[in-house]
Parts: structure tokens; C-alpha cells; sequence
């Protein structure tokens, strides 16, 4: 019966060239309301002569939003015209990320049908799909064409955030390519992507954006071959340190040599360590803590016991003390400290990108095992995603045991990490540096 209705379909789309655009657009609509089965007759107006009628088509098709969607939507992002492009991104995206296109998308109501594009771009996008999810291939190809070649700057940026939502480590090349762009939204864009797919092939890449003369660009640039682990580029991010021409630069240029962790790099960390702004002080004592050097733990120490220090200093301190092996959870201990903030709202993230970082580590989650029992909801619920991203097999007895939490949301955040765990150990631990 299904296969009749959609030939059906087929056979009314076939003649509808010949309405006004305004009749097909109102057939479009009815279509729409058919649900799944309408979509290979919807599918025929992608090749319509008419913009209006393939940009209505494309809505139809992203309002449907089941699978059946995907391959039509991704046919669409090759289209010359640059809505239809961003329509049918968004409506990939919001697939995988169901509610994106209402709150999140360029085509949402927030942006009143694209006309604020510049004020969009102007907000940066921290969403990413899950890591158990994976994207369909030609999904993945369909986005990486359009970071290179869509029809607009705004598709082309557009289709770059969806990438990084994604994760479509497929772009990655087309992303390294887009660094190169004259257009700055679509600079940051791929700059943010990069930073969520995690993919270090794009370092090389990186040393021109890391000297743009835009400071967004050149603070952003710096902050993914941070996140990138780039070695490469460390000369890039030393000669901004010392020659930066204002201090978010000079911020974002230490923190970023701190994720290096480079040991001919402690000299410069020394030098920032009693510094009075807040973020370089934290910025070189994570810098020491991660090179490991046991000639600096007094400072550390001083940091982390001083009285009326900025509760940044307070975290970096604690997370340099640990780094460098004080792993016992003893009260006011370093590691407990990391481990209570993380019902802080103010200071939560902080501590638990600490602690994901750490807990890579064995002596560190061997600790953070010993405190599930005792542990509040909120720190139990980061805990599952600290251990999710140790991305090693030893956290699964721990995660097994909160999937049984008698807090639903406990068990809810434990049963996705145990699938992040899962898809982890075959997708992603390959990028990431070993400790």
C-alpha cells in the first residue's frame, strides 16, 4: 500500500511544472503533512527551475525528519542557490540533534529567516552529538563539499558549525582548507569545528590563523592547537606569548602553551606563575603541572594554599598538584577539592575539565572510584562523563554500577557514557595523546 501511495506521489510531481509556483508551493505543504511516504514526490521538487519552490521543499522534507530525510537533504546541500544549501544543513543537523533547527539552527526562528546571518555567526556553537552517535557517510561527504564549495560565505560557515556539531571528521580536510577563507565567520567556524572533532592532522594549518590580525581568529586559532595537542606550532604560539599586542591574546597564546606542555616551556610558565592577572597565573600552573617537574611543587603548593587567591588559581593549583602524583582524596586534598567543585555551578565546568583530563591517568580514576559512594547527584552525573572521557576499559565496573543509581538521572548520564566508552575504544582514542 505504501509503495502505491509514494508512486502515487511521484506521478503527481511529475506534472506539477506546470502550476504556478504559488500552487506548488501549497501542494509542497500537503505533501509535507503525509509524513515519511510523501518524500520521494517531495524529493522532485529539489530540481525544480524555481528557488521558491526547492526552498519550500527542503522545509517539507526537514519538517518529516526521519531517516528517509537524510539522502534528499543531502542532495540539496549541493544546490546553487545558498537557502536552500542552509536549509537543508540545518535539517541534517537537527537529525542528529533533534531540536537544533527550533533553537539552534541558522534557519530557526531566532534568526527570522536568515536575515541576522552576521549576529548568528557572531555567537559561538558549543553543541556536539554524542560520541556513540555516528553520522551516515554521505552525510559526512555531503558537509565536507559544502565547507568547501557552498554557494556563500553563510553556507559555507554554516555548514562548517555543522560539521563540528557532528564531529564529520570526513570535513577535516576542508576545514584545514577553509583557514585560508578572506571571510572571518567562516574562519572561526572551522576553528570551532576542529576544536570538536579532535582530528590533529589539521595542525599544520593552523600557524596562519594563529598570527590573524583579527583577535577572535588569532585567540581561536591558538586555542585549538591548544586542544589539538599541536607540537608543530609551538614557535607559532611562543612568539605571540612574548609579542602579543593585548592581553586576551597573550591569555589565550599561554594557555595554549600549557596544553603543549613543552619541558624547554617551564621557563616562561615560571615567569607568569605570580603573575597578578588570574588567567596567566592558572595558564602556567597548569603549564608546570602537566611538564611534571618536582622542583616546582612549592609553588604550586604556595598557590594552592593561598588565602585570598582567585578560585581560578585555586582549580590550576589543585590540578597541577595532582598532575604531578598527589592523588590521595583526603579532605582539602587537591583531588577532593577538584572533585567538590564540581557542585560549584560557577566553577564546575572548570573542575570537571580538570578531572577529564586527568582521569586518563590510572592512579587518578583509581582514586575517583572511591568516591562514588559517597558522591552527590550532581557529582556522580559528572563523573560519568569524566570517566566516559578516560576512554580507557577499567571505568566500566564504576559506570556499570551508577547505571543502577536509584537517581534516574544518574543512571540515565551512566548508561550514555558507558556507550560513549564503548564507541571511544573504536573511534576516537586513536586521536588522543596517551599518558
Amino acid at each position: 500500500m505504501t509503495c502505491g501511495v509514494c508512486l502515487c506521489f511521484v506521478a503527481l510531481s511529475q506534472s506539477e511544472q506546470q502550476y504556478p509556483a504559488k500552487e506548488q508551493v501549497q501542494r509542497i505543504r500537503d505533501l509535507g503533512k503525509k509524513g515519511p511516504a510523501a518524500i520521494p514526490a517531495l524529493e522532485q521538487y529539489l530540481t525544480d527551475p524555481n528557488r521558491e519552490v526547492r526552498v519550500e521543499a527542503v522545509k517539507a522534507i526537514v519538517k518529516i525528519g526521519t531517516e528517509a530525510s537524510l539522502a534528499p537533504l543531502s542532495k540539496a546541500t549541493h544546490d546553487s542557490d545558498s537557502e536552500v544549501q542552509i536549509l537543508a544543513t540545518d535539517g541534517l543537523t537537527n537529525y542528529y540533534l533533534p531540536g537544533y533547527v527550533v533553537k539552534g539552527g541558522l534557519t530557526g526562528p531566532f534568526t527570522r529567516g536568515m536575515r541576522q546571518a552576521k549576529v548568528f555567526f557572531s555567537l559561538r556553537n558549543d553543541q556536539q552529538i554524542n560520541a556513540d552517535v555516528t553520522i551516515r557517510p554521505d552525510v559526512a561527504q555531503a558537509l565536507a563539499d559544502e565547507v568547501r564549495g557552498a554557494s556563500s560565505a553563510d553556507a559555507r560557515a554554516n555548514a562548517a558549525r555543522a560539521a563540528g556539531i557532528l564531529r564529520d571528521n570526513a570535513a577535516v580536510p576542508a576545514l584545514a582548507e577553509a583557514l585560508h577563507a578572506k571571510e572571518s565567520h567562516v574562519i572561526f567556524e572551522s576553528l570551532v569545528a576542529l576544536q570538536k572533532i579532535g582530528n590533529p592532522s589539521a595542525c599544520q594549518a593552523l600557524s596562519s590563523p594563529a598570527h590573524d590580525l583579527d583577535d577572535r581568529i588569532q585567540a581561536t586559532a591558538l586555542e585549538t592547537i591548544g586542544v589539538l595537542h599541536c607540537i608543530g606550532c609551538a614557535s607559532d604560539v611562543r612568539s605571540t606569548v612574548t609579542n602579543a599586542r593585548n592581553v586576551k591574546i597573550r591569555r589565550a597564546a599561554l594557555d595554549a602553551l600549557a596544553m603543549l606542555a613543552i619541558a624547554e616551556d617551564r621557563p616562561i610558565f615560571l615567569k607568569y606563575v605570580q603573575d597578578p592577572d588570574a588567567d596567566l597565573r592558572a595558564s602556567a600552573l597548569e603549564g608546570l603541572g602537566r611538564i611534571r617537574e618536582p622542583e616546582d611543587t612549592p609553588a604550586m603548593k604556595q598557590a594552592y594554599d593561598e588565602a585570598n587567591a582567585d578560585p581560578k588559581v585555586h582549580l590550576a593549583a589543585a590540578f597541577a598538584l595532582v598532575d604531578e602524583g598527589q592523588v590521595d582524596v583526603a579532605d582539602f586534598s587537591p583531588l577532593s577539592y577538584l572533585f567538590e567543585t564540581l557542585e560549584a555551578k560557577s566553577r564546575a565546568s572548570t573542575a570537571q575539565a580538570y578531572l577529564t583530563e586527568l582521569a586518563r591517568r590510572e592512579d587518578v580514576r583509581r582514586a575517583l572510584f572511591t568516591l562514588v559512594n559517597t558522591a552527590t547527584k550532581d557529582q556522580k552525573i559528572a563523573l560519568c562523563s569524566i570517566l566516559a572521557g578516560a576512554h580507557r576499559d577499567d571505568v566500566v565496573p564504576t559506570l556499570n554500577t551508577l547505571a543502577t543509581d536509584i537517581d534516574p538521572d544518574v543512571a540515565v548520564a551512566a548508561s550514555r557514557a558507558l556507550r560513549q566508552t564503548q564507541a571511544n575504544r573504536t573511534s576516537q582514542s586513536k586521536l588522543l595523546p596517551q599518558n
